[in-house]
């Protein structure tokens, strides 16, 4: 029975390699006549007379019977005539528990020269979300080890949560804590289009080598092609979706979904889309859902995400933010003036939700979060007036209580970034503060 199925598989095998040439090629894109192929197909280009040199390239479209190209690395010694190889498959990584610890690139290879161990299985980057019908549902809470999250945000395993803000109100430091905190098997990590002297500073003083001993860290930094940095996002959910499968718990995180729709907007640019919403093409808002569904639960495992969002000029409603907001299971937003009066983390809670909270979290905990938010949104809303010395106190038994548990609220909310927070002790905390106003 063996050996029949190793001759039907030799029989499938196609013993033919497909060649084509470049004609041309203009800004990102590389054209080329043959060979034959799909889009999504890894090719190589061969440069240089000795044909030694190869750079590898995606089947992105064609044009007029030609292939349309995109290299992965930096487009160098490409000629007229230049030899395509195709390899009639996507691009696949290798993956397994030899990467946790390391540093890697969009191809899988880690980025300290060092080699790979024995082992590890190849998949395919791009893969299809699971079906919605083996979805399990969201009924278990996940330790994130912020005490602001785990009591008034409580995430579930299998959740997944955006992360808004602008540039410098802190989400490195608060993705950084959560790594090093959350009670999940291993993190997954994708630093999309951060700036290299970041990434550094991210793994040694954020993550820290505590949070690097649980974790894989895949990087495209911002002068890599666009390509790189798409694939790179590609390549970090197949590694959380690797773990998943083998019935892992996974905290995977992205920082930021939105270069990561930068980088498809060149890549659509180039091709000949037209830009729509504020420059960006129709691809973007195609390949997000399908990004970001991947994630979640399902029939082994669960990957718990949270996708950072670069917030242009702290508008919460332009296109990327809407989108991403539309599609994920809640969002925490980081608010500037927050950060500017040195409360850290700097999470607007009356501006955050988690949708599944409410289905994971017993009344009592429910009750002191509804009654806390209240109470907050009742000072913040008369806040100019009792600055200004107009409220008399007595006057509302509301305001009254509201400027009685501001300060404790406040300092509920505020956390040391080296602190570590069990969700017992925050609900536990957050249910003391309500009931006693004190924690």
């Amino acid at each position: 029975m063996r050996a029949l199925e190793l001759i039907h598989s030799i029989d499938l095998l196609d013993p033919y390699k497909r060649y084509g040439k470049v004609s041309r090629v203009v800004g990102l894109m590389i054209e080329s006549k043959g060979p034959e192929s799909s889009i999504g197909d890894l090719c190589y280009i061969y440069t240089g007379t000795n044909l030694k040199t190869k750079i590898p390239a995606e089947v992105v479209g064609f044009k007029d019977e030609n292939v349309l190209l995109m290299p992965y690395l930096q487009v160098t010694h490409i000629s007229p005539g230049s030899i395509v190889e195709a390899t009639d498959e996507p691009l696949k990584v290798k993956v397994g528990t030899g990467l946790i610890g390391k540093v890697i690139d969009a191809f899988g290879q880690p980025l300290d020269d060092s080699s790979l161990s024995k082992g590890l299985t190849s998949v395919p980057t791009d893969q299809s979300p699971p079906n919605p019908m083996k979805r399990p549902p969201i009924h278990e809470k996940i330790e994130v080890g912020v005490r602001v999250i785990d009591s008034l945000l409580t995430v579930g395993k299998g959740q997944r949560v955006g992360i808004f803000a602008g540039s410098g109100v802190g989400k490195s430091t608060l993705m950084g804590m959560i790594a090093r905190n959350t009670n999940a098997d291993l993190n997954v990590i994708a630093l999309i289009g951060e700036r290299g002297r970041e990434v550094r500073e991210f793994i040694d003083r954020d993550l820290g080598p505590e949070g690097l001993k649980r974790s894989i860290v895949i990087v495209a930094t911002s002068d890599q092609p666009a390509l790189m940095r798409m694939k790179a996002a590609y390549t970090a959910t197949a590694v959380a979706e690797y773990f998943r499968d083998k019935g892992s718990n996974v905290m995977f995180m992205m920082d930021s979904v939105t270069r990561v729709a930068m980088a498809q907007r060149e890549i659509g640019l180039a091709v000949g889309e037209p830009p729509t919403t504020k420059g960006y093409t129709p691809s973007v808002f195609a390949i997000l859902p399908k990004l970001l569904e991947r994630t979640g639960t399902n029939e082994q495992g669960t990957i718990t995400a949270f996708y950072t969002v670069l917030v242009d000029g702290d508008d919460l409603n332009e296109p990327i933010s809407d989108t991403v907001r539309g599609i994920l299971d809640g969002h925490i937003v980081l608010d500037r003036q927050l950060a500017n009066k040195g409360q850290f983390p700097a999470i607007n809670v009356l501006k955050s939700i988690s949708r599944v909270m409410n289905h994971i979290i017993d009344p009592g905990h429910q009750a002191s979060a509804t009654k806390l938010r209240d109470l907050l949104s009742t000072y913040l809303n008369s806040e100019d007036l009792i600055n200004i010395g107009a409220y008399k106190r007595g006057s509302s038994r509301e305001i009254d209580d509201a400027i009685k548990f501001y300060p404790k609220i406040i300092s509920f909310l505020k956390q040391n970034v080296e602190d570590k927070v069990s969700i017992e002790k925050s609900i536990e905390s957050l249910t003391l503060l309500m009931e006693k106003g004190d924690f």
